[in-house]
Parts: structure tokens; sequence; C-alpha cells
């Protein structure tokens, strides 16, 4: 059953390819929003959290601030809004979920960047 479903999935689920990112990047994305009958489109950008799931069911979860609020926004990968994703930086981070960075402010929230090979 379980391939069957999974079959299913890759001949017609349409799959975006986007670029590769990771818990602990910077990313932003762009997404339409549908006003009545005007659409726009609008940008996310923060740091990754999480990526779970797989295949037609996965998604990522990002937390930016806003002011000194913290904002979390969970995106299935395969929404048709999406328009397309932007990596703005890698993290280096030690753990594929960081949900202690919710704890952290200011200097303590920074997270180091990648070195490029």
């Amino acid at each position: 059953m379980e391939s069957l479903v999974k079959f299913v999935q890759d001949e017609f689920v349409a799959r975006k390819e986007f670029a590769e990112f990771a818990a602990g990047d910077t990313i932003t994305v762009y997404y339409e929003i549908k006003e009545g009958e005007k659409v726009r489109t609008q940008f996310f950008r923060g740091v990754v959290i999480q990526r779970k799931g797989v295949a037609a069911s996965e998604t990522f979860t990002i937390r930016k601030m806003s002011g000194t609020i913290g904002v979390e926004r969970i995106f299935p990968v395969n929404l048709p809004s999406i328009q397309k994703i932007e990596v703005n930086k890698r993290g280096k981070v030690r753990r594929a979920r960081i949900f202690y960075f919710r704890g952290l402010t200011g200097k303590k929230a920074r997270i180091t960047e990648k070195r490029r090979k």
C-alpha cells in the first residue's frame, strides 16, 4: 500500500526545484498572496528551524524576528503559491531541528556562517 501511495505522489504531484537548504540557513521565500481580484508577491525572510516529512508532505519552518516578537511560519515544500526560495546565508548548526533558537535573544541568537570551500 505504501508503494502505491509513493507511486501516485511521484507521478501526479508536481515538484518544483528549489535551492538546497537545511536547518540554520537564512532563506527568503517568495510567495503569492491573493487579495480579492489582485495577486501580489510577498516575501518571508528568516532562519530555517526545521525540515520535516518526505516527498509530497514535506514542510519547513522559518523563524524571523519582527521587532521584539518572534514570528514563525510553516511552508509546505509543494505549495503552489511559492515562486522561489533564495538562500541568503548557510548556517553552521549541529542539529537538524534547532528549537533552542526560540529561547535565544541578542548576540546569542546569531548563527555562524559556514565557510565556503
